[in-house]
């Protein structure tokens, strides 16, 4: 029983061992299946590898000979270009040899031919003198000749001539004395007409007198150490900017502004009003006020303009001349405001050119604009009169009307009778007792005059003639002028006002040279 067992144990040991040993005997079989596919595939990805190998060197190749191919066509193309243009160059340069050469052969030539002419010329020169020195032998003969047959000197010929001359002279001054007289009776009507204007010079009119300072009050006598500032700061700037004088003396709650120019002087005085009725004063607001004032003067002078017009019964005139006719509200001449005084000649000329059955528009228009050039700035050269006739015919006006604002100091001809009762207008007003005043007109073209000579030098920007001429002080440039240049401007001056001013006392000049720098921040 045990014995089959064993056997049986033994025939299913031998079995399994059997099964297993087939089981591992198939699973390396295909192990080494798929060894051998794998080292296939290896084989054909090898041979893939060697053909793109291949095909890729066999690419560069073929790209390396397009390069190469391309390279050489370049280089002929460049080395054909180049040899074009050395070919130009060459042609060039040999067409400037020639050409230089043409010209030198020109240039030997025309040396040659003016060689001759210098040898003509010397020639002809030889014989200019032999026939000058014959004329000169003949006249002699002949003034010895002429001497013998009149049989007397040359100084009894001479007084008779001049005495023959003096004979004609006293016969033509005879018929022209005679035409005179014929003409002057032919012009009675026109004496006439003189005549009369000589009696409108009885008119009585009002006078007009203009000074050279103003007052301005105060609330009270704090604020001139207000306007005097920390160590007279506030003061040097208000002078300095505007070129016034500011007087604070002892009298009460009151300041003084002098200055021979009334423009400034009205500036200054509006400035300074603002600046006392605001209470900040500094130099910052010192500047900005100054700027307001100016465009309050503008403003008036305007304003001015138009209120003369309308007093003088002015139509049809050009902005500009009206512009300019304001500015007269601050000018003077010998202490008359010029422009009281235009209103005044144009009134006159009127009723002049109304009694004598004249053109009463052309006397009125003349004779307001007859001083119109008072206006203008001194770097203007000119007399008035000449000035305002090319300023008035700019704007529109008449030949007419321009010849009587020329004539009026009788430097043209009038051709107008209206022309001539401008000149005579225009002298009843300012002949007037209480008119004008001479010395403050002299005083005035003194400080003027320095202001001009100051202004003449180079480097100026501003000049302002102030203590009543006793001192002129220049602002100069200081990108143009150093501190050295300053030293010697100042010497220049002086020298050039004693060279040419008549003054009592003596007069300081001061150069002010100051640099500022202004930055804005955003």
């Amino acid at each position: 029983m045990y014995l089959e067992l064993a056997a049986l144990l033994a025939v299913i040991a031998s079995i399994v061992f059997g099964v297993m040993s087939a089981l591992k005997y198939s699973k390396v079989q295909e192990k080494e299946s798929e060894i051998k596919a794998e080292a296939v595939r290896l084989q054909n990805r090898e041979l893939e590898l060697d053909r793109d190998k291949r095909d890729i060197v066999e690419q560069a190749d073929a790209k390396k000979r397009e390069f190469i191919v391309e390279a050489k066509d370049e280089v002929h193309r460049i080395r054909a270009e180049v040899d074009g243009e050395v070919r130009e160059k060459r042609a060039e340069i040999q067409r400037m040899e020639r050409r230089v050469i043409q010209k030198e052969e020109v240039l030997d030539h025309r040396l040659q031919t003016v060689e001759q002419h210098e040898k003509v010329i010397i020639k002809k020169e030889v014989d200019t003198d032999k026939r000058y020195q014959a004329v000169e032998d003949l006249y002699q003969q002949q003034y010895q000749e002429l001497q013998r047959v009149a049989q007397m000197s040359v100084e009894e010929a001479r007084t008779l001539f001049l005495k023959r001359i003096e004979d004609e002279a006293r016969q033509d001054a005879s018929r022209l004395v005679r035409n005179i007289e014929d003409e002057a009776k032919r012009d009675a009507d026109r004496r006439a007409r003189e005549i009369v204007i000589d009696t409108i010079q009885r008119n009585a009119v009002e006078y007009v007198s203009e000074s050279s300072v103003s007052v301005v009050e105060l609330p009270n006598d704090e604020m001139k150490g207000r306007i005097i500032g920390r160590e007279g700061r506030n003061i040097r700037t208000f002078e300095q900017i505007l070129g016034v004088d500011l007087i604070i003396d002892d009298t009460p709650e009151a300041v003084v502004l002098s200055c021979f120019d009334p423009i400034r002087r009205e500036v200054a005085r509006i400035a300074l009003l603002n600046l006392v009725i605001d209470g900040r004063i500094h130099p910052a607001r010192i500047e900005e006020a100054v700027e307001k004032a100016q465009e309050e003067v503008d403003r008036q002078m305007l304003e001015a303009g138009e209120r003369g017009v309308l007093k003088a019964g002015l139509v049809n005139l050009h902005p500009e001349l009206v512009k300019q006719m304001g500015r007269l509200r601050f000018r003077t001449s010998y202490g008359q405001n010029v422009l009281a005084h235009s209103i005044e000649v144009s009134v006159l000329a009127t009723q002049m050119a109304t009694e004598l059955h004249a053109d009463v528009e052309l006397a009125r228009r003349a004779a307001f604009l007859h001083d119109i050039a008072k206006s203008l700035s001194s770097e203007v050269e000119g007399t008035h009169a000449l000035l305002g006739m090319q300023l008035i015919k700019k704007f529109g006006e008449s030949d007419a009307v321009a010849n009587a604002v020329g004539a009026h100091h009788s430097e043209i001809e009038p051709e107008t009778v209206e022309a001539v009762l401008v000149s005579a207008a225009d002298s009843i007003s300012a002949a007037r007792p209480g008119a004008r005043r001479e010395s403050l007109e002299s005083y005035v073209r003194r400080l003027e005059k320095l202001e001009e000579i100051a202004e003449s030098f180079k480097g100026v920007e501003k000049s302002y003639a102030v203590q009543a001429g006793r001192e002129v002080r220049i602002i100069v440039k200081p990108v143009e002028l150093d501190d050295l240049g300053a030293v010697e401007l100042a010497r220049d001056v002086a020298k050039r006002i004693e060279e040419e001013l008549e003054y009592p006392g003596q007069i300081k000049v001061t150069v002010i040279r100051e640099t500022r720098s202004q930055s804005y921040a955003k």
